[in-house]
């Protein structure tokens, strides 16, 4: 790699870095407010503080300096500046160019009171999915109708059920015309994070898995999207139709919620 690309690179890490730390406020990060701020976002040493690193290290690297960092280092910053998984593998092809690994993958979760909030919608099928379209949370009329509880955690995806499950995709009424446009959200969603290690693997094993998915994912021709089903057997095989709603529940982590109507 020539001097001119690492020097590229390295500008742009710290622009990365900068701007998320810009982005956090002293609540955000846990921190007590300290009054009025001359510039917006977290201090330098705040964030070195909160990573547990040194504050003239965390300076250079934010800086981009040609230093060394270890992977340690690289997750106690993207942890502190509340990097979601496609932010944290960015900055790790940034600073490493290469992902962070696999382990550091870490499957989201909601607070109590969106899972309160969640339970409360109880007569409208709702859960919460993030940007791998991952089902993280769901009330009990959405059990009902797509049955979470009892799927294995890797198998409450969206994408999966809609590609990869014969069974369900048996129970949607207009499969052939909806899946196309669940996709299409899909990609968009993956352009947010083209490099996100987790996102790519999923896309990787339903390109082998259903050449539907294959298809439509290398050769796209649907302009509409979708980001949820709106006809579908419910448990006792009566027909349903739905519209939906998309509530942002953590724009850092890219979690949403939907929630269904009955038409």
């Amino acid at each position: 790699m020539s001097d001119r690309t690492l020097s590229r690179t390295r500008a742009d890490l710290s622009a990365f870095l900068t701007r998320h730390r810009k982005k956090l406020t002293p609540l955000d990060a846990g921190l007590p407010a300290t009054g009025h701020r001359r510039t917006p976002g977290l201090r330098r040493e705040e964030v070195a503080s909160l990573a547990g690193v040194g504050l003239t290290w965390y300076t250079w690297f934010e800086q981009g300096r040609d230093i060394q960092v270890s992977e340690s280092f690289l997750l106690k910053v993207a942890k502190a500046l509340k990097l979601d998984d496609a932010e944290c593998s960015h900055l790790f092809l940034l600073a490493h160019r290469r992902p962070p690994p696999p382990e550091a993958y870490q499957w989201p979760s909601v607070s109590p009171l969106i899972q309160q909030l969640l339970d409360d919608l109880s007569a409208r099928p709702a859960y919460v999915f993030n940007l791998r379209w991952d089902v993280v949370a769901w009330n009990g009329p959405a059990d009902a109708l797509f049955a979470f509880t009892g799927r294995a955690r890797s198998d409450r995806n969206i994408m999966r059920l809609i590609f990869a499950d014969p069974q369900f995709r048996q129970r949607l009424l207009h499969w052939r015309d909806e899946a196309p446009k669940l996709l299409a959200q899909f990609r968009y969603d993956l352009a947010t994070a083209p490099d996100d290690p987790a996102m790519l693997q999923l896309v990787d094993e339903l390109r082998r898995l259903s050449p539907d998915f294959r298809r439509w994912f290398d050769e796209p021709g649907v302009e509409s999207c979708a980001r949820g089903i709106e006809a579908m057997l419910d448990g006792g095989d009566a027909p349903r139709a739905f519209k939906h709603e998309v509530l942002t529940v953590d724009a850092y982590r890219h979690l949403r919620m939907v929630v269904y109507f009955r038409q």
